[in-house]
């Protein structure tokens, strides 16, 4: 089974529980399906699991309070994804936390090691989020949901409401920044 039908069946799942009223049941799948998903979109975005697990449950509540109005134009975990993205903007910019993503970089860039050869997978993920937390919030959004996520060009743009072009130029001029960051550090 393709992982596009896999994504379909929990959402169908869990919209028709929601309808017949199994509310218990839907919102169980809604969790079982969309948390660990969400939790790290938003964590790529925060850095602090505490923040993150804020924002994460806020963000299921604004989900099933608006579940009896989603009219499946979209598919559920893009709307979802939307509304993780607007509930960490949204936080971001009401604990003035842009500059904690600087202090990240700077924090995890006095903590990693110098040397190539010492580097392991943790040293190179080090990197790699270094790298993520210079990105502007909206590069470093688009390069997640493309990267870590795997979603397709037009899931993204439902998600984040830029168009299909805007959103391959935000890539690559990410992954561009990202490059060079790591070849330079």
């Amino acid at each position: 089974m393709k992982l596009n039908n896999m994504q379909e069946l929990p959402d169908e799942n869990i919209l028709k529980a929601y309808r017949d009223g199994d509310h218990d049941k839907a919102f169980s799948l809604l969790l079982n399906s969309y948390q660990e998903r969400l939790y790290w979109h938003i964590r790529r975005m925060l850095f602090s699991h505490e923040d993150t697990d804020d924002v994460l449950q806020n963000t299921f509540v604004k989900a099933w309070k608006g579940l009896a109005g989603f009219k499946s134009e979209s598919k559920l975990y893009t709307w979802l994804f939307r509304i993780a993205s607007n509930e960490t903007y949204s936080f971001l910019e009401k604990n003035k936390k842009r500059k904690f993503h600087l202090d990240v970089a700077e924090h995890l860039s006095l903590t990693s090691t110098d040397s190539a050869e010492d580097m392991d997978g943790d040293a190179i993920q080090i990197k790699l989020e270094q790298a993520l937390a210079t990105l502007p919030e909206k590069q470093r959004e688009v390069f997640h949901l493309k990267y870590y996520e795997d979603l397709k060009y037009t899931d993204i743009s439902e998600v984040t409401g830029t168009s299909v072009g805007g959103l391959k130029a935000s890539y690559h001029l990410a992954v561009n920044k990202i490059e060079k960051y790591l070849t330079s550090n």
